[in-house]
């Protein structure tokens, strides 16, 4: 996973006044905390923030100015309820080699057998530990051929090297189901009539 450069500057001013100034500046306000280190109040970038944060999980390295350079991931972002735009982001400092737990998306590829069958998913996204510069941003699932009644556990995942399941490996992830029986005709017919 290739790193993302923003730049960022220290912000001494809280509250909402500031937060809204930040905002129409085109930044966002967000901490820095880790590590045991004072937590540190700053002003993103946010148009480059936004292009980054498409990404799950991306490793991000932010040049602070006056205050040198941090190795960061994502760890909790707040949006505007209406606008979706980015309002606050948390950030957490990593280091190389350092070991994280991230949520990482389940993507299935391939299709069902045939029959009408309905893949149910029962978790969107995975715990792992993974190296924080080696995040995988997806873990990928053929679903080809599976028939109604088949279940994916996490254990049946393939995991990057280096990577490794966070939770019970029985965790079932997605699941194959019947469709539905229709009503029967008699009982259509019966309706019919009256």
């Amino acid at each position: 996973m290739s790193e993302v450069k923003l730049s960022a500057q220290l912000r001494d001013t809280f509250g909402k006044g500031s937060a809204r100034q930040a905002r129409r500046d085109a930044l966002v306000p967000g901490v820095i905390y880790g590590h045991g280190q004072t937590p540190k109040h700053v002003n993103v970038e946010g148009h480059g923030l936004q292009l980054a944060l498409r990404t799950p999980n991306v490793l991000i390295s932010l040049d602070i100015a006056g205050d040198g350079t941090e190795l960061v991931i994502p760890k909790a972002v707040q949006k505007h309820p209406l606008k979706r735009s980015i309002s606050h982001v948390d950030f957490l400092i990593v280091k190389k080699g350092e070991k994280v737990t991230v949520e990482v998306p389940v993507v299935t590829e391939g299709d069902l057998a045939a029959g009408g069958n309905l893949l149910e998913t029962l978790l969107a996204t995975v715990s792992v530990e993974a190296e924080a510069t080696h995040i995988p941003t997806e873990i990928t699932v053929s679903i080809e051929g599976l028939e109604a009644g088949a279940t994916v556990h996490a254990s049946d995942l393939v995991l990057p090297a280096g990577t490794t399941l966070a939770v019970d490996a029985e965790t079932p992830v997605l699941q194959v189901v019947a469709p539905q029986a229709e009503e029967p005709a008699a009982e259509a017919a019966e309706g019919d009539e009256a």
